[in-house]
């Protein structure tokens, strides 16, 4: 039964991993146009000048050039979270990253909007499943257990005999 367990929780551990991996890449590569223009069809921003009118209203209390900065270091950082995390790599970090990320986000969102504005996008819940991810004891579908695995089974017993 343990066994079983287990089993399911690799399994919901990989879904949660590419579900919040690829809520990150799509939005952030929006951001850059890479979806399409603006105005086009399921098309948030289509551009960076698009995007940093909402941006600059979510940091409303930073000076425009330094919110200009953050906003880059953000969309940057979840597009690299992003793939990290459904690749499978420096997951744990990339977790713990991606939820601060969130939080982050989900509280300048509050001071700007209200709290319903990100209980509504689901900010603080993918923030919190970030959270549960970076708690993960082992993350059995993923380059870093794949990586642990061919370290752990190297045998160095061999390489100093005569």
């Amino acid at each position: 039964m343990n066994h079983q367990t287990n089993n399911k929780q690799d399994y919901i551990q990989l879904f949660l991993r590419i579900a919040i991996g690829a809520s990150y890449i799509c939005p952030g590569l929006d951001r850059f146009g890479v979806w399409g223009p603006p105005g086009g069809a399921r098309i948030s921003w289509g551009d960076w000048p698009h995007f940093m009118q909402y941006a600059s209203k979510v940091l409303f209390f930073l000076p425009a050039g330094i919110a200009e900065v953050f906003a880059f270091i953000a969309s940057l950082s979840e597009i690299i979270f992003g793939t990290l995390l459904i690749i499978g790599l420096f997951t744990r970090w990339a977790a713990l990253g991606s939820g601060l990320l969130l939080l982050t986000f989900a509280l300048c969102m509050t001071f700007a909007f209200g709290v319903q504005a990100p209980l509504n996008y689901s900010v603080f819940t993918a923030s919190a499943g970030s959270f549960l991810l970076a708690t993960m004891p082992i993350y059995k579908y993923s380059l870093d257990n794949r990586l642990n695995n061919r370290r752990t089974n190297f045998d160095t017993s061999n390489i100093f005999q005569q």
